[in-house]
Formats: C-alpha cells, structure tokens, sequence
C-alpha cells in the first residue's frame, strides 16, 4: 500500500515575536500562508517494524535528525503501531530556507501514515502531535492561511488572501534560526500591526495586505546577511507590490499582481540568486485526512 502527501511551502505574510517565555520558547504571532511550491512525500507500507526515509537530496538526513523520520515514530510510538513505513522524500522545497520545508515534510507524514497505519485521528490531534515535532508543524497539518499564537502551535484559520503571484528567492547563504532568536532584542525590534493583517485578508484587500507585511526577524538576518536586503531592494525596483523576508530567511518573497510584472522580477533575480521560484497562493485549508 502507497499513500502520496503534498507537502507545500509556507510564506509569512506578517511575523511578530513578542517575549521570550520561561519555558525557553518565544510568544510569537505569525500570519502564513501555503503557496504551491511543495516537496511530494510517498509512504510505503512495511511489514517489519522499521521507519526507513529515503531522498536524493543530499541535504535530507534519514535518521532523527529528520522532521519527517520524528514524525512517523511519534506516530508509531503514540498509536503503538508495529508495522513499518519507507518515507521517500522528494525535496523541491529549498532546505534551510524559512518556507518550513522540513515542518511541511512532518506534516505530511503525520496526515500520511495516519491513512497508511488506519489509525483515523483527526486534524487537530494530529496538529496537537505536530507541536512536539516543531513549532511550524501544527500550521502545516492544516496548511492554508491562519494565524499561529503560542510558540507556533495554536492555530486559527484565516480567510485566503487574494489571488496574485508570489516570486521567492533564496540566496546561496544558510541562516541558522537560533542564531537569529538570540541577537534579537523584542523591545528594540519592529512589530507588526497583526489585526491590520488579519484584517486586511477578512476584507480581501490586497493593497491592505501588501501594506501589511512585516517581520520582526528581518532587521536581525539582514544585518548577519546584507544580501537578503539586495534581494528586497531588486524585487522593489523590479515592480513587486510588497517584498518580506520569510520566517527567519534567508528567502524574500514578493507579491505580485500583475502577470507582467512576475517575469521582469524573475529575470532581475537570475544571475544574482540561485534559487528563484514564481508560484501561488494556494490558501485554503486542508479540510479530510
């Protein structure tokens, strides 16, 4: 038996990180949405009880150190399952990126071997499971657009934004996410204005939306990577309606509405950035296991 999961990116479109809690994590309220660039995870059933991952990426581990490999032993361990599964991963998504590829990868597993396994849980226990994996993974069981409160974990679905291109470009540099979290000071740091987010998406409002963006960790990864600042100034000048960092980046998306435009962004991009993707919102949530 084979059970196939789209693992798609996620963007995000405002990213505010409010105090560090005494467990260690960061209060953070994030805005973010899927976009259809996406890995393709396939699951095998295994009769032995082994967890096997396998990629032909280079960067994807095949132990515990893989979000995905987390996911299925969470699930095995949890549901005291005694079969198998060999998890192919094919990585479209780029690695070390802030689109939450290895996050999307555990998602996938878990929505995955929950069909695989018959073990029928639904979303929010798998999203509940998803938190201990990583503070990205709850968001990505359901995908679509939602705000995300806690350290990541509590999830509230949101309208879908608008229809309109995304272009993301990720320079050749990787950016260590607790690095980021450690030199950044919340009382110095800009904030974004997240009811206008959310209320700019309720309304559909684009032009509110591309007003909107903002993300707290900007300001700390541009000042260890200027090249990331490069990026949001070429997309700026190329015509993009608004350009934000992802996550803690190194990768800056640009919201577009216009065809013409998407193309004139890519072309200034290519030669400078190695990774360039035009893709789509995809915004709406998963709603069957």
């Amino acid at each position: 038996m084979v059970v196939l999961e789209k693992a798609p990116a996620k963007i995000n479109l405002s990213l505010d990180v409010l105090h560090k809690r005494n467990d260690g994590f960061h209060e953070v309220e994030m805005v973010m949405t899927t976009v259809d660039l996406a890995d393709r995870i396939e699951l095998t059933l295994l009769d032995n009880d082994q967890i096997k991952v396998v990629s032909e990426s280079r960067f994807v581990p095949n132990d515990e150190r893989n979000l995905a490999y987390r996911a299925a032993k969470l699930m095995k361990d949890y549901f005291n399952i005694r079969k198998g599964v060999r998890i192919f991963i094919e990585k479209n998504i780029p690695v070390a990126a802030g689109l939450a590829g290895g996050s999307s990868d555990a998602a996938a597993v878990l929505r995955g071997v929950n069909k695989l396994w018959n073990i029928d849980a639904d979303h929010d226990k798998l999203a509940e499971m998803g938190a201990q994996i990583g503070s990205d993974v709850s968001f990505c069981v359901y995908g679509g657009t939602a705000l995300a409160k806690g350290r990541g974990e509590k999830i509230k679905a949101l309208p879908s934004p608008p229809p309109c291109w995304v272009v993301l470009a990720k320079p050749s540099i990787g950016v260590s996410t607790q690095t980021v979290y450690q030199k950044l000071n919340t009382n110095k740091a800009e904030h974004p204005n997240t009811q206008a987010m959310i209320e700019a998406l309720e309304n559909k409002d684009f032009e509110a939306i591309c007003a909107n963006v903002s993300n707290t960790l900007e300001g700390v990864t541009t000042k260890l990577h200027p090249e990331v600042n490069q990026i949001k100034e070429k997309m700026s000048e190329a015509g993009a309606d608004a350009v934000l960092m992802s996550g803690s980046g190194p990768t800056v998306f640009a919201l577009v509405s216009q065809d013409a435009r998407v193309h004139r962004i890519y072309n200034s991009l290519k030669g400078f950035c190695p990774e360039v993707h035009i893709v789509r919102m995809l915004g709406n949530r998963e709603t069957t296991c």
